[in-house]
């Protein structure tokens, strides 16, 4: 090979090499076949209009977000039907993440019923913190014999 040409090949493979660590080509279609039709499933429904939000953005692989799952899934229950409680592993959704700007899991925020932010916390939270957050948002604590204490 001449010296020119393999120059001018090394040059190229290092340019190649830069704009895909830096994302400027598209070097996922190359490796790995982009899902048709594949829409976030939270992109429209996420605050909820009309009804107080809170999205708990996480993963299911994150030890404190394993943490509150459960609490989670006890309060989905429990105000069911007075305030929407919404779990998005942002692993699976990345997009959600960048669309909320988060840095670190987990992440809660607060909506108020128009779809405002008004709180945000970042780290795990307990069901004591998040009922508190809900009550100032106007929503009503549920009769204490369908969750046990909620305080």
């Amino acid at each position: 090979m001449k010296p020119k040409v393999k120059w001018a090949f090394i040059a190229a493979i290092l340019l190649i090499a830069f704009l895909a660590a830096y994302n400027l080509i598209p070097t996922q279609s190359i490796f790995k076949k982009k899902e048709a039709n594949a829409s976030p499933p939270h992109s429209s429904t996420v605050p909820s209009s009309m009804r107080v939000t809170m999205i708990d953005l996480g993963a299911t692989a994150c030890i404190p977000c394993k943490m509150m799952a459960p609490i989670i899934e006890e309060l989905k229950k429990v105000y069911a039907g007075k305030a929407d409680i919404i779990f998005i592993d942002v692993w699976k959704d990345p997009a959600q993440a960048k669309k909320y700007g988060i840095r670190a899991i987990p992440t809660q925020i607060f909506f108020d019923e128009n779809g405002k932010e008004v709180h945000r916390n970042v780290g795990f939270m307990d069901k004591k913190q998040i009922v508190k957050i809900l009550s100032t948002l106007g929503v009503t604590e549920p009769r204490t014999g369908i969750a046990g204490d909620l305080k």
